[in-house]
């Protein structure tokens, strides 16, 4: 005979009361079996083991009440609603519904005995609740043993259907025949937390009245606590997965044989700083594995992360191998192959570069060079995807902002250098200006190893920022006339004013316009977006050479624009923006050796959330200070921007508040692999499906 299926194998529609109708709207909040449904946890609980007298409820309360209903009539008033009253021995409260049915207003007669819960407002007849959850109680039932849970719902699923639904699964989760296959021996799980998942789920679903009501709303609860840690530890398997898969493969050994990283070294304008020579140490030695390397290399804005790409890539050429490294936006590939062909030309090497804009013969030329390794190191933005683009000997593969591609763009660019059997692999190294918080780096970049540049090269000045008032704009255009008077040059940001380029554009366009009118005597660009980008370069080199004194911009400067002269930068509209973005854009002033400022211009009223970005800003210079912030009041998927990919949709986990939950995975998920290998693929699907 064989056994009942798992409650991960159950369909929803097993349940009592799920038809098709039901089952779509389910699928919409992510539940496809039982399993899903127990994994599906409150966001906050009510109280509902106790009636309070009418005559003691106080506004803003959410309490239980229990009478009879003495009137009940539509009320014509400013917008039609079901109004009635209920009376207790103590006094009377109103119930107003704005939407009803015919068959509600009928079961909601005078004399029916109700039991209500809702939260105690103001109303024009003294106190009233708004669309309480109501039931008879003619049968003077028991009131709840337990705190009463709320979910996440979706449209036409109410909160009496899905507890309905969470009672039967959890009646099915604690009958011996329906078991919740428990994948992680609880010998693995951190003291306090060495519990039966079942247990957590069953306490999570219906915690006693005792409760700590606090320690379950805030997620912090051990029940909740377990069920965080094996997500993370399911979240840690799925990258020790990749690393383990890209361990199976090979890579050409890339040692260091000092000549021309030597050369670039010795005719440099700086000497490295300590940072810089220990993470190119990192990186030399992944190169001289014969195993992909897979290194992520973070460095604030500013702090020479370049050319420690550079001179990885003369390692890789000394090898007799080709390097690539491709950017986002063609304004910053563009920087890059600069930077990179004069550094490397001197000592005769080719640097290819591919683009969009690279078309007919030239990119047949590019292409030829590229192909028969002519081109020892080529520079270009996503054009290096395409499928005509062959390498000749491809060793590295470096990828500068990674958090603007996705992890399968990156691991594509990597198969260009696959050999014809596919068991060889070039190195990979992921860079970022963007810091990312240490829980962050340890889930989204589990796969990778990480290398921090975590010092600025001497003769970088911090950016004094300021917070001003857009009813303070005359001051800010009066600082603009004086900064250019003195020689140096300024940017205006314009940011987002919607989720459209178009209407971006346009606002940069009036601003460039505006501030021609009121600052006459100074040479004014404009780039934006929508710009060719032949005409977008045209003019950031125009303002580096001196041209134009003031720039207006969208935030299309974000990364990629070195101007040292630069010393001005104002951010309109700042609150719009995430603090990562915000420090990018700050991080192009600053870059020469004038004290250099940045004014965050925001309109009024400004909100509480948006003030205290504004003055975290203000406050911190420290990129990872504020990539730590930007974490705590912006969410995970927010700040790698994966949010659409689905990549950090933690069921429970919250990496803020669980990040020493995230550090204790480490030893299990090891011990998990070695001694208990058959658990791991059932824990990862689990918890992240299919993904």
């Amino acid at each position: 005979m064989n056994p009942a299926p798992g409650l991960a194998d159950q369909s929803v529609t097993t349940l009592k009361g799920v038809g098709p109708g039901l089952r779509d709207r389910l699928a919409r909040l992510g539940i496809h079996s039982v399993q899903d449904l127990l994994f599906h946890l409150p966001l906050r609980y009510q109280d509902r083991t106790r009636i309070t007298p009418i005559g003691q409820v106080r506004q803003g309360q959410d309490v239980m009440v229990e009478g009879e209903l003495v009137s009940a009539a539509v009320d014509l008033g400013r917008r039609r609603s079901l109004f009635c009253r209920l009376r207790d021995e103590s006094g009377m409260i109103g119930l107003r519904f704005y939407y009803f049915s015919a068959a509600q207003r009928k079961r909601l007669r005078p004399g029916a005995r109700l039991r209500c819960h809702g939260e105690i407002r103001p109303g024009r007849s003294g106190y009233e609740i708004y669309h309480p959850e109501y039931q008879d109680a003619s049968d003077r039932q028991p009131v709840e043993d337990r705190l009463t849970p709320i979910y996440p719902a979706t449209e036409g699923l109410q909160q009496t259907r899905l507890r309905t639904l969470m009672k039967q699964a959890l009646e099915r989760l604690s009958r011996q025949g329906d078991t919740l296959q428990e994948w992680l021996p609880e010998a693995l799980c951190p003291p306090g937390l060495n519990f039966s998942l079942t247990r957590a789920l069953q306490y999570v679903h219906q915690p006693p009245v005792d409760a700590r009501i606090e320690l379950l709303e805030q997620g912090r609860h051990p029940s909740q606590q377990r069920l965080a840690f094996e997500e993370l530890l399911a979240h840690r398997l799925s990258m020790r997965r990749i690393r383990q898969q890209a361990r199976q493969f090979s890579a050409v050994a890339l040692p260091s044989r000092n000549r021309l990283t030597r050369q670039l070294l010795d005719h440099l304008p700086f000497p490295l700083t300590a940072a810089q020579q220990r993470v190119l140490h990192e990186i030399s030695r992944d190169l001289a594995e014969p195993v992909p390397g897979l290194r992520l290399l973070q460095g604030d804005v500013g702090s020479g992360k370049t050319v420690v790409a550079a001179l990885a890539a003369l390692q890789v050429v000394e090898n007799d191998h080709q390097a690539v490294i491709m950017a986002p936006t063609e304004l910053l590939a563009e920087q890059h192959f600069i930077s990179f062909s004069e550094w490397l030309t001197p000592l005769g090497l080719q640097v290819g570069w591919l683009s969009g804009r690279v078309k007919g013969r030239r990119r047949d030329q590019q292409l030829s060079l590229i192909a028969n390794g002519s081109a020892q190191v080529v520079v270009g933005t996503h054009a290096l995807f395409q499928d005509d683009v062959q390498f000749h000997r491809l060793g590295l593969v470096i990828i500068d902002e990674q958090h603007r591609f996705g992890v399968h763009q990156r691991l594509a660019l990597r198969e260009k250098g696959a050999t014809t059997d596919n068991r060889r692999l070039p190195h990979q190294l992921v860079m970022t200006a963007t810091p990312i918080p240490r829980t962050l780096a340890m889930s989204a970049y589990a796969d990778l190893e990480v290398s921090v540049i975590d010092e600025l090269p001497p003769g970088r000045t911090p950016v004094n920022t300021v917070v001003i008032s857009n009813e303070r704009r005359e001051q800010v255009i009066d600082r603009i006339r004086d900064t250019c008077r003195r020689g140096s040059q300024v940017y205006w940001v314009c940011t987002l004013i919607e989720d459209s380029e178009a209407v971006q554009c346009q606002a940069a366009e009036a601003t460039a316009e505006q501030l021609s009118a009121l600052l006459p005597e100074l040479r004014i660009a404009l780039v934006h977006g929508r710009m060719k980008p032949a005409d977008k370069t045209r003019v950031m080199e125009a303002f580096k050479s001196g041209e134009f004194q003031l720039l207006v911009a969208t935030t299309v400067i974000e990364v990629g624009v070195d101007v040292p002269n630069a010393s001005v930068m104002i951010i309109e509209n700042p609150e719009r923006l995430g603090l990562a973005q915000l420090h990018q854009l700050r991080g192009r002033v600053g870059r020469g050796s004038r004290a250099s400022h940045c004014i965050l211009l925001y309109q009024t009223p400004l909100s509480e959330v948006g003030r205290e970005r504004l003055m975290i800003m203000r406050d911190s210079n420290d990129g990872f200070h504020i990539a730590e912030e930007d974490l705590r009041l912006r969410g995970p998927g927010q700040v790698l921007g994966t949010r659409q990919t689905g990549l950090m949709d933690f069921r429970v986990a919250d990496l803020e508040r669980d990040g020493e939950l995230l550090a204790l995975t480490l030893t299990p998920a090891d011990r998990l692999l070695h001694e208990h290998p058959r658990h791991v693929d059932p824990l990862i699907r689990r918890w992240l499906g299919e993904r």
